[in-house]
């Protein structure tokens, strides 16, 4: 096992949600169609008849619906897993909490559902009389239908026995690898609905449409250790909410730059690769040792040398380059635009943070840039490992 996906696996819980629902459905037989003269049903090889209810389907959908809130606490904070969720080992109680208190609420509700099994059962049979026959001699009992309905959570350590072989570790390996692909999809998921639903269209909204947001960056946040390019990704979308009024409707350049916000993160690719060029285009930072050693450097060397950096600084024409090329369309007018709004934002973020470096006193730290000038280049253009 690698030390990438050990530290991983230190760092997650997997929690898995067993719920069990009722369907209240039975396999349509051919005798319980009635025919017209000469009519005839096709083989089942052919075709299959399908099912009956048995009863409302709305009597169970308090169940469906608790399945799916227990499903959306957990993708809240984690990723599916395994048939479950990776959830960060810090956010494990909180989850347990609130799925603690999703199985009481089932409990309930099938308590109300069994005392009232019966009638809903008679209500069915009224509401399709001239099918009463073929619904009655298919109604499960009482205690049988209690048996599935069930609800249950379970919280464990993911780990490998030391003596597995390796095409087992290898397979291990490989699931822990995709979950950042998994995470991103997600991210990409709820970036959707949140466009279609709220943003597009929209000269101004309320701030309820900032919880996605929020809610979008504490995943991202929260699972940052899957991937190195999620943090650089996690401070735009901080600095969009950091400048956004604290009361009022929300309207303007801020709505403009949150839909291209939440363009960027509809595209999991493009998400990525933004976060990879944000990273890229971090300022290399300066050794210590080289500032020393470079203090005995003539400073009318390092004049000529910063002078060109700060020219350099506010330059970001290709910084960016290649990363949005391979699926921009020409015609994407809104996406072309959404694009431009978060490079631009980045572009001045990263000019600032520049000049900010450039300290007027510091006259080692002009020395530094001439005499170890070629390394400070590399570093620029290198693939950093922000992993662990």
């Amino acid at each position: 096992m690698s030390h990438e996906t050990q530290v991983i696996l230190d760092r997650v819980v997997l929690v898995k949600v067993e719920a069990n629902i009722y369907g209240a459905r039975k396999k349509l037989k051919k005798e319980d169609l009635v025919l017209a003269d000469g009519s005839k049903l096709p083989p089942e090889d052919l075709a299959s008849l399908g099912s009956k209810r048995l009863l409302d389907p709305d009597k169970l959908t308090v169940f469906n619906r608790l399945k799916k809130e227990a499903e959306r606490i957990c993708l809240r904070v984690g990723t599916r897993f395994l048939g479950g969720f990776a959830v960060p080992v810090e956010s494990a109680a909180s989850i347990t909490a609130e799925l603690e208190r999703i199985g009481l609420d089932f409990a309930a509700a099938k308590t109300e559902f069994i005392a009232g099994y019966d009638a809903a059962v008679t209500d069915w049979v009224v509401r399709h009389p001239e099918f009463a026959g073929i619904i009655e001699q298919a109604v499960d009992s009482v205690e049988f239908v209690s048996t599935r309905l069930s609800f249950d959570f379970l919280v464990v350590s993911v780990g490998l026995p030391e003596s597995l072989p390796p095409a087992d570790v290898a397979r291990l390996d490989s699931k822990i690898g995709s979950l950042s692909e998994q995470m991103f999809y997600e991210i990409s998921v709820e970036a959707n609905q949140l466009i279609e639903q709220s943003l597009l269209g929209k000269e101004q909204v309320t701030r309820n449409a900032l919880r996605p947001i929020r809610r979008m960056r504490d995943k991202l946040d929260g699972l940052g250790f899957l991937d190195h390019r999620v943090a650089p990704v996690v401070s735009t979308i901080d600095d969009l909410l950091a400048r956004i009024p604290n009361k009022g409707a929300i309207e303007g350049s801020i709505l403009q730059e949150i839909l291209a916000t939440a363009m960027l993160l509809s595209d999991p690719d493009k998400t990525r690769r933004h976060g990879e060029g944000l990273l890229t285009a971090q300022p290399p930072v300066v050794d210590d040792e080289v500032i020393e050693h470079a203090e005995t450097e003539p400073p009318t060397v390092a004049t000529t040398v910063i002078a060109e950096t700060v020219s350099d600084s506010h330059d970001f024409s290709d910084l960016f380059d290649g990363i949005f090329d391979d699926e921009i369309e020409p015609e994407s007018v809104s996406e072309d635009w959404a694009l431009e709004v978060l490079l631009d934002k980045s572009q001045t973020d990263v000019a600032m943070e520049a000049d900010e470096s450039i300290q007027p006193d510091v006259q080692s730290d002009r020395v530094a840039v001439t005499a170890e000038g070629d390394d400070d280049e590399e570093a620029e253009h290198s693939d950093q490992d922000y992993w662990f």
